[in-house]
């Protein structure tokens, strides 16, 4: 898992690097800086400074991570790692409103507020599906 998060760090760095580059290059054309490549490539490095802290993260809560190992076996890795998600209709059915949303969009805002209706306690009950108990919903 180190190399995976250095992996993200390097992405990151090199995207920022390219921001730059991409700025400069575009705005010494003679017509301006073109802005939706340069906020890509910074939204891009964002994305992989994201990865590389929540590896980082991952790896630290792990005690040892058996990808690590140069001469490590493959039989080292068996067993569960993490937690996974119980078997959960919620995502199909935000998914589901969120289309309708989108759709909304273009067809008319009426079709968006009806998607939202939908969206709402789909987001709710994914959002609480491990919580138990008494204040379960």
């Amino acid at each position: 898992m180190k190399a995976m998060d250095r992996i993200g760090f390097l992405v990151g760095v090199f995207a920022f690097a390219m921001a730059g580059i991409y700025a400069w290059w575009t705005n010494s054309a003679g017509y301006g800086t073109e802005w939706v490549g340069v906020v890509g490539l910074i939204l891009g490095g964002l994305l992989g400074f994201m990865n590389f802290f929540v590896l980082m993260v991952f790896r630290r809560q792990l005690d040892t991570d058996p990808s690590d190992d140069p001469l490590g076996e493959i039989s080292d890795i068996a067993g569960e790692y993490g937690s996974f998600s119980p078997h959960s209709w919620q995502p199909l059915f935000l998914a589901a409103a969120a289309a309708v949303c989108f759709l909304g969009l273009a067809v008319g805002w009426w079709l968006f507020i009806i998607g939202a209706f939908f969206a709402i306690p789909a987001l709710i009950g994914w959002t609480f599906e491990y919580w138990k108990g008494e204040h379960a919903l």
